[in-house]
């Protein structure tokens, strides 16, 4: 049996401001910091074997706090593109609540959380999970299947598209699925790949809000 815990970095300094982020290098916030080290603390006694991070710098400062915490920082770092965050397009680095006034309810939630929304200079969540799932199955999968417990740093659409693909959530309801910064959710991925369990750590009351 083996571990893979799926964290959304803590909270940036753009998610503090409500401005999508997309793929530019924010840091993260000091409150980020503190998510990640709430979190770490919550993860002890799992075991990891290995780390994987988007290269977006609020993805490795978030794995980086939690590996010190854990006493990990022996334990190598891949980093891989596969894993960013959803591209914004025209929207990067745009107010997302001004969005929300400016377009309506209904225009605003398929922007922000449906499956194949197209956006102009952009991706849909369609689109980051066909570069991130083929890296998951070719590239950490097979470590799940021989028992090795491994940790993933990413974003918000990072995470969603993976956990689509572990619980074959249909596209229709994928829209609900909201991470909060800092949350881990953590699966036991049986020799088949499958998941037999799951729990969510660091829960963050402010999911969707940021």
């Amino acid at each position: 049996m083996a571990y893979l815990v799926l964290v959304r970095h803590g909270l940036s300094e753009y998610n503090k401001k409500g401005l999508w982020t997309g793929w530019t290098d924010i840091p993260l916030a000091p409150e980020g910091f503190d998510e990640a080290r709430k979190t770490a603390e919550e993860l002890r006694g799992i075991n990891f074997d290995h780390c994987y991070s988007s290269p977006l710098l609020r993805a490795r400062q978030t794995l980086n706090e939690i590996k010190k915490i854990l006493n990990i920082e022996y334990v190598q770092t891949v980093e891989d593109p596969a894993l960013n965050e959803r591209n914004y397009g025209i929207y990067t680095g745009k107010n997302k609540w001004q969005i929300k006034e400016r377009v309506g309810e209904e225009e605003f939630q398929k922007i922000r959380r449906s499956w194949d929304y197209p956006i102009e200079n952009g991706e849909s969540l369609k689109q980051v999970y066909q570069r991130e799932i083929p890296y998951y199955q070719e590239e950490i999968g097979p470590k799940l299947k021989a028992g090795k417990s491994v940790i993933m740093v990413s974003s918000g659409n990072g995470i969603r598209a993976l956990v689509k693909y572990l619980e074959n959530i249909p596209d229709a309801k994928i829209s609900e699925l909201e991470v909060g910064t800092g949350e881990a959710i953590v699966y036991q991925i049986d020799q088949d790949g499958k998941v037999v369990g799951k729990e969510v750590k660091g829960t963050n009351h402010n999911a969707g809000k940021v």
